[in-house]
């Protein structure tokens, strides 16, 4: 007799980033759809992980990660948000930030805990919590905006609330936490025992006159949060895999217990090499100007079309609205949309109904700029049209 395999994960399907990309390859379409760099890394960085593996830095690293790639983390957190945590017992290097946050999913959920997503929200939390056995409690950004509203917070906590999931800077909507913002979650929190896990993944890339506003900044949220950022995102090498986590002692000696026999430790000489370069500090410091000209290039262009520009504080994607777009006799949906325009017009993006688990459609679409200057060049030379 054959098994029947009741699936733990029934919604879910393939995703819409392997989707869309397959569809602009089929139609040779310029694919700013999933979110990841067409351009090649610094070449000293490359450097640095070939003679790691010269070296002979080839076999198993210590479970936590490297010790030189730990102690670059904890000075590059010290100088960036005053923030002190300690490479042994306090930073676990990781297989991704996927990863990293599935980790921490699985270390504090149990069965029947209620999980917060502020939705939309990127398509790892809701999965994540589902297989730890959580129930997804779903808040709504403010619509337009993308702004958090605590009073949905606050309403939405109940006694088997367990953890938070926030992004910032966010993805799709490209909006960042304030300093407000996190004073108000803090307060908010204080007298709970709710968990927070702090996606922070687009850090380096916050543009002027806004500023990144750590979790580790704030001590009230520091003490119950696991903070995590990628090294993929930061030095554009996302095929690496390769993030980290901070987190208290008590909560990284529980997320590390996840760690150990969920990837147990990750690749060496990528973790020797990204130590030595972190030793030049200015990599992660001139991002946020890398990005803000390509995103004010792709914005000016996008300009002369008929979409309605919603702001772009941070990260490498910017919204549109489609409303004002006559592509057919009716309204498409964004899904529909974004098939016709990868196929019709020559460009892939992402619907944002993506981002929420029932498919909530608000007639937005996201692009990523994250891309040769010729690449997005083309791409708006298609979407002049529109």
């Amino acid at each position: 007799m054959t098994p029947i395999l009741e699936s733990k994960l029934p919604q879910v399907g393939t995703t819409i980033f392997t989707v869309m990309s397959a569809l602009a390859t089929e139609h040779q379409a310029v694919n700013l759809g999933q979110g990841f760099p067409d351009f090649a890394c610094d070449p000293e960085l490359v450097q640095h992980v070939s003679d790691a593996m010269l070296e002979g830095l080839n076999q198993y690293p210590s479970m936590l990660g490297v010790l030189e790639l730990r102690n670059a983390i904890a000075s590059k957190v010290q100088a960036l948000y005053g923030a002190h945590y300690d490479a042994a017992s306090e930073i676990t290097v990781t297989a991704g930030a996927t990863q990293a946050i599935l980790n921490a999913v699985l270390a504090v959920v149990r069965s029947g805990d209620e999980v917060m997503v502020l939705e939309p929200c990127y398509d790892s939390y809701i999965p994540n919590i589902e297989l730890a056995g959580g129930v997804v409690v779903r808040i709504p950004l403010d619509a337009g905006t993308f702004k958090v509203n605590f009073e949905r917070i606050a309403s939405a906590i109940t006694p088997k609330t367990r953890a938070l999931i926030i992004n910032s800077p966010h993805n799709p909507s490209g909006t960042i936490w304030s300093r407000e913002d996190l004073l108000e979650l803090q307060e908010l929190l204080a007298s709970t025992n709710i968990f927070l896990i702090s996606d922070e993944v687009y850090e380096h890339m916050v543009y002027t006159p806004h500023v990144h506003h750590s979790v580790a900044s704030f001590k009230g949220l520091a003490d119950r949060a696991f903070i995590i950022s990628s090294f993929g995102k930061t030095y554009h090498v996302t095929g690496w895999k390769v993030a980290y986590c901070l987190a208290p002692p008590a909560l990284t000696s529980e997320f590390r217990k996840v760690h150990q026999f969920n990837v147990f430790t990750v690749n060496t000489p990528v973790q020797h090499g990204l130590a030595r370069y972190m030793s030049d500090a200015s990599h992660a410091n001139h991002l946020s100007a890398f990005y803000q000209r390509k995103r004010d290039l792709f914005r000016s262009g996008l300009e002369n079309t008929h979409f309605k520009l919603l702001p772009c504080e941070g990260t490498y994607f910017q919204c549109v609205r489609i409303d004002d777009l006559k592509v057919s006799e009716k309204s498409l949906s964004e899904s529909k949309f974004c098939e016709w325009l990868t196929a019709e017009v020559g460009v892939a993006a992402i619907p944002l109904s993506a981002f929420y688990a029932h498919g909530d459609d608000h007639g937005i679409v996201r692009f990523c700029f994250a891309k040769k200057d010729e690449t997005l060049q083309l791409a708006l030379e298609r979407l002049a049209k529109l």
